[in-house]
């Protein structure tokens, strides 16, 4: 009896079990999908790279995801499951109930972990921040410690598959200014900015840039290789924009960030990392939360300047409890205090993942920043995002795939679909809806006349020059201007563009002065080898020019035309001119590695104008008066500027320093006999450029320079006469309390310091501080002299040569160097009105020197950021 009744409560069980199983089975074979974004409770801002997983389900595909670039997600689950949870460093997990409708859509909104770290410390600690047994200040020297093996540089050998995205746009547009009615037509590009802290706000998404690379990396010897397999982005018409050296901008504002750097460079300044081996020293550090739901443990440590001035950060760091003391995680902004231009609002977000040998490699790296000229006023937002893959190390490449440019063109640019199919099929981050708008809202919108009118404008007033079919007439600064040897001066010229032809490039101009009724002119011939602009990278041609016009001894304006109508405005006497005819023939090429060749061939006649003069003593002691002085040069040049960065403008290149060096060498040789040149002479000028960042204090431009001339009985017109400026703006590579032709020489070497601490000292004194002024200081040097055979004072040569220029009163005007060298100095602030530098500059020594100013004051426009 008893087994009978075992068997038949077996039996039931076993029913039940199954009718339990079949059910189960059911329910888990009806799923639901849910859809939604992940934000910021506070900002509203989407909220990249969340998880977002199914509560209660075990780990298997489609229970667990990340949000992409726009915080949106999908999951697809069974029903049986009614909660999902949202979790992200820095931010309390959010949990949110779902239905069982089988599509439905969520918004979550999470909490920042944001604590008043200072505040906090204080009251419960009521006593002063210290280092010493500290154990966030240990954790964080722990951190350091680690950081080398821990970071990139730490692997012998790695690669990678990297992805890009930048995009920007007019941010926080207010109703009233969408709805204008001169943007009637243009209402499409207009959207809802769903991040705005208000109502009725709207975004003008008008640049994305897209790019995906394979990397290698090798230690030793260093070198990182970046071969970029697609590149695509919206693009302007190009006979308005330089859209390379625009997209060469915007990564210069939004460059990479890497945490394990000690300094880390953003809108175009450094700041200390908050794991740079000095960090203890400049920021205070807490331990804020230990995270156990993670593999392994993490501490959030959060940090912010001991001094909110200083360029440095504030925010969290997420450590693991390893061993290994590796970041997890980074969140971090900047303080409102410190003096950073424009800028409303930054925002850094880092997250590593884990591979299978339990390193820690960035995974994605996401940077936001917000400029505006105000506070609540119409900015512009960008972000870029960089997101890594297929992180493998160990694997040596040979040595080819490292060999050659750091960052080769893996793909054929003219091929526009192949490149488009690549995005669409192997992208490892969605692009949202909008951000594939702007690519076909920037074509519509360049086929709108009434922008193509506005786009003509605006490069009238920014580039000086007007579009006229396949001619460009300009540059408009150079229509009218004076001086005392022409008088009132009345120009017109223009040049040829890609329209024309994509080989040859025309360029001229005819000048008038009323003074002294001489016709001025200048026209050049181009030809471009490589069937592309002759003013875009990398350039490749020949020219040949005549040009017939005044000219200031020993001036070389590099990105300016010396008829520039601000230019007219100068100090002193001014009136010694050269009137010049030329011919010249000139050939340059430039290699993708920003090596530039080039060699030219002149025929000079100069004669000299105003209070000039070319005179020596003739035999019996009289003044001997020449009127004209022929030449015949050849040179070449060299230009290495490795990593060069510029926007190239339609008149000069705008360079986008970095922290590499330019070095140039220049020789020129004077042959005399050839077409009619009467002297002989070789010249050999090498120079160097390289900007030095000091982190928090700011950085330094640095240009040295040194020059020799070989020969003997040279008139001074074709030894070194040494850059002078006389106009009231602060000129960087010129001598601002040096006069025209006060110095020359036949050998010299120069100095030039330009030293921007960026507020460092001016941040830190009360009121003062809300100005946001900038500490600038400048010291120039430069010393040579002339041998005996080039030096009108020597009593041999002295006849044989040109006489020193006199002024009104014959009293002598210029000189060489005596026994030390020509300095000057200047203090200054910069960033006045945000666009304003003022100096005040010394001259130091010289003083005795006919019309020697002792002091002046110079302003100069300059956008800092």
């Amino acid at each position: 009896m008893e087994a009978k009744i075992n068997t038949k409560t077996f039996i039931t069980k076993l029913f039940f079990s199954i009718t339990f199983l079949l059910s189960a089975a059911l329910a888990f074979a009806q799923t639901k999908t849910v859809t939604g974004t992940v934000k910021d409770a506070k900002t509203k801002t989407p909220i990249a790279y969340a998880t977002v997983a199914v509560v209660g389900a075990p780990a298997a595909a489609g229970t667990s995801t990340s949000t992409n670039a726009n915080g949106e997600f999908r999951l697809v689950f069974p029903t049986s499951y009614v909660k999902i949870r949202a979790s992200y460093v820095g931010y309390d997990n959010k949990d949110a109930f779902v239905t069982n409708d089988a599509v439905q859509s969520k918004e979550i909104l999470m909490d920042a972990q944001d604590n008043m770290l200072e505040e906090v410390v204080v009251k419960a600690q009521k006593k002063k921040y210290s280092n010493k047994d500290n154990p966030a200040v240990a954790l964080i020297r722990k951190v350091i410690e680690n950081k080398e093996k821990n970071r990139l540089s730490g692997q012998q050998y790695a690669e990678f598959d990297q992805y890009e995205k930048m995009s920007l746009g007019l941010s926080n547009l207010s109703e009233k200014f969408v709805n204008k009615k001169i943007f009637k037509n243009y209402q499409f590009l207009f959207e809802t900015d769903d991040s705005a802290k208000t109502a009725n706000k709207y975004v003008l998404p008008a640049f994305i840039e897209e790019k995906m690379s394979k990397v290698y990396y090798r230690k030793d010897p260093s070198k990182t290789k970046q071969y970029i397999l697609g590149d695509q982005r919206a693009q302007f018409d190009p006979k308005f924009i330089d859209n390379d050296g625009l997209a060469a901008y915007f990564n210069k504002l939004y460059e990479q960030v890497d945490i394990y750097d000690n300094n880390i460079s953003l809108v175009t300044n450094q700041f200390l990392s908050p794991i740079a081996n000095s960090a203890p020293t400049f920021y205070k550090f807490f331990i804020t939360d230990t995270i156990k739901t993670s593999q392994p443990w993490l501490v959030e440590l959060s940090f912010v300047p001991r001094n909110k001035a200083d360029m440095l950060f504030k925010g969290q760091l997420y450590v693991t409890l390893d061993g290994n003391y590796a970041v997890q995680g980074a969140n971090m902004t900047v303080a409102d205090d410190i003096n950073l231009n424009f800028v409303r609002d930054l925002q850094v977000q880092l997250k590593f993942e884990k591979d299978s040998k339990s390193r820690f490699y960035l995974k994605t790296s996401t940077l936001g920043i917000d400029f505006s000229l105000t506070e609540k006023g119409m900015g512009i937002r960008g972000s870029r995002t960089v997101n890594y893959n297929n992180y493998k190390v160990g694997i040596q490449q040979p040595d080819s795939i490292y060999d050659g440019p750091s960052t080769v063109i893996a793909y054929n640019i003219e091929n526009k679909k192949a490149t488009k199919s690549l995005f669409e099929t192997q992208r490892p981050l969605a692009l949202a809806q909008n951000e594939l708008n702007i690519y076909h809202n920037i074509d519509t919108l360049q086929k709108i006349p009434s922008f193509r009118t506005f786009m003509d404008i605006a490069a009238l007033v920014l580039s000086g020059y007007k579009q006229a079919g396949p001619v460009e007439i300009g540059p408009v600064n150079t229509f009218y201007s004076f001086n005392p040897v022409e008088g009132f001066r009345l120009r017109i010229g223009g040049r040829t563009t890609e329209a024309l032809s994509k080989r040859f490039y025309a360029e001229t101009y005819a000048a008038y002065g009323f003074k002294d009724q001489k016709w001025k002119y200048f026209f050049s011939g181009t030809y471009a080898f490589n069937n592309k602009s002759v003013y875009s990278f990398p350039m490749h041609y020949i020219r040949a020019s005549y040009k017939k016009d005044t000219k200031i001894p020993g001036q070389k304006l590099e990105f300016i035309q010396e008829d520039n109508f601000l230019l007219s405005f100068k100090r002193g006497d001014n009136d010694r001119y050269i009137y010049e005819t030329n011919y010249g023939l000139e050939y340059k090429k430039e290699f993708l590695n920003h090596l530039a060749i080039g060699a030219g061939f002149n025929i000079n006649k100069q004669s000299p104008a105003g209070s000039l003069t070319y005179q020596m003593l003739d035999e019996n002691g009289q003044n001997k008066l020449f009127n004209e002085l022929n030449t015949t040069e050849l040179s070449v040049n060299f230009r290495y500027a490795p990593h060069e960065e510029f926007y190239q403008g339609k008149i000069y290149r705008t360079p986008i320093f970095n922290q590499y060096p330019i070095f140039t060498f220049n020789y020129t040789a004077g042959i005399k006999g050839l077409a009619k040149g009467e002297y002989n002479y070789h010249s050999f000028n090498v120079g160097a450029f390289k900007r030095f960042y000091l982190s928090q204090f700011g950085f330094a431009d640095v240009t040295a320079e040194g020059n020799y001339i070989a020969g003997k009985e040279i008139p001074f017109p074709f030894l070194t006469i040494h850059r002078a400026n006389q106009t009231y703006a602060y000129q960087l590579n010129s001598y601002n309390l040096m006069n025209f032709l006060e110095f020359v020489s036949d050998h010299n070497a120069s100095i030039n310091v330009q030293y921007y601490m960026n507020g460092f000292l001016l941040n830190k004194i009360p009121l003062i501080k809300k100005l946001k002024l900038r500490e600038v200081f400048s010291f120039k040097g430069v010393y040579g002299g002339l041998r005996k055979e080039n030096d009108p004072d020597d009593p041999n040569y002295g006849s044989k040569v040109f006489a020193w220029q006199r002024n009104a009163d014959q009293i002598q005007s210029s000189y060489t160097f005596g026994s030390e060298p020509y300095m000057e100095a200047s203090i200054g602030l910069s960033n006045i009105f945000k666009i304003l530098r003022v100096d005040y500059v010394k001259r130091l020594n010289y003083l005795d020197h006919v019309d020697a100013p002792a002091w002046g004051i110079r302003a100069r426009v300059r956008f800092d950021f």
